[in-house]
């Protein structure tokens, strides 16, 4: 091998040396991956789970190349001789190789530690919604609503999404804090109806259904501002207005609980379905078209005629 060596040496300039650290570098790397075939060969016939299989390969390439890494580290460098100057160099190629997944270990001491959502809180995160069902070392579970489900309720899919997001992304959390939502139902009117009258049934209505609840909301608004600086100088229920292309809208807002949203919506809108019925001067606005004559209907100031 000397002769082979030094020949090769005096045609390509390439030392003796670094010859024979290639080669018994090459041979580490097939006689691994002899062994890899080998156990494979032997898995593939008496495993017939694709799972296993899957598993058992991953494995195996896993602990062979660990130990290749090792072998031909020792070889290239002396410092592997010693294990720990070794075990210094390959944490450091593993914080390269395997970066994603330090950062979700970050991300979940992160959660540990600040806690920004605890298991059963609703949260949002990259335009994913849904209530935190289970966290692990590499990802939390949410019980995902919305989407094509309304007033975002569950739609039965089970998200999971790396730690890691938490540094990447906006979190926002129905569950921590305040507590509440405020919601608001849009209710449109014809211009031809008693807008005012039918603002102060919206009003009763909303009152009827949040008013509790905006008392317990003001307890948790203090103390949620120990910890927080939230300010709301008014908790009750309000109704808007303004005018669209169809009629007058009164707009409803009020604080209601995230996951009863949808539940208090119902709620509401048969109270006023229900109030309105007995209204002959209150209707429900939609897009129509109609022929308006301004000197018949207008106001006199406007050009109408007088009647």
């Amino acid at each position: 091998m000397e002769k082979l060596f030094d020949w090769v040496y005096s045609k390509t300039g390439v030392s003796p040396l670094f010859q024979e650290k290639f080669l018994e570098s090459l041979l580490i790397i097939v006689v691994l991956g002899l062994i890899r075939y080998l156990v494979l060969n032997l898995v593939y016939r008496e495993i017939e789970d694709t799972r296993k299989r899957y598993r058992w390969r991953k494995s195996v390439t896993y602990i062979l190349t660990l130990i290749g890494l090792f072998l031909v580290g020792r070889i290239w460098f002396q410092g592997f001789q010693s294990i720990a100057t070794f075990f210094g160099i390959f944490a450091a190629g593993i914080a390269i190789a395997l970066q994603d997944l330090l950062v979700n270990i970050a991300g979940w001491l992160f959660i540990m530690w600040r806690r920004p959502f605890d298991v059963g809180d609703r949260i949002e995160i990259n335009e994913h919604a849904g209530d935190v069902i289970d966290r692990r070392l590499f990802m939390f579970t949410l019980m995902e609503i919305g989407r094509w489900v309304e007033a975002e309720q569950s739609t039965g899919r089970v998200i999971h999404i790396p730690n890691g997001w938490v540094f990447k992304h906006s979190l926002a959390n129905y569950s921590r804090g305040f507590s509440f939502i405020w919601n608001e139902i849009p209710v449109l009117l014809t211009f031809e109806s008693d807008w005012e009258k039918a603002k102060q049934i919206l009003f009763t209505i909303a009152n009827e259904h949040a008013e509790s609840l905006s008392q317990s909301a003001e307890k948790r608004i203090k103390a949620a501002a120990k910890k927080y600086m939230i300010f709301y100088s008014k908790l009750t229920p309000i109704v808007w207005t303004s005018v669209k292309d169809s009629g007058v809208l009164l707009t409803m807002r009020y604080l209601c609980d995230p996951r009863k949203r949808r539940s208090s919506e119902q709620a509401i809108w048969e109270s006023i379905l229900h109030a309105f019925a007995k209204e002959d001067d209150i209707d429900f606005a939609y897009p129509t078209m109609r022929i308006y004559n301004n000197q018949q209907e207008g106001k006199s100031g406007a050009g109408g005629i007088k009647k």
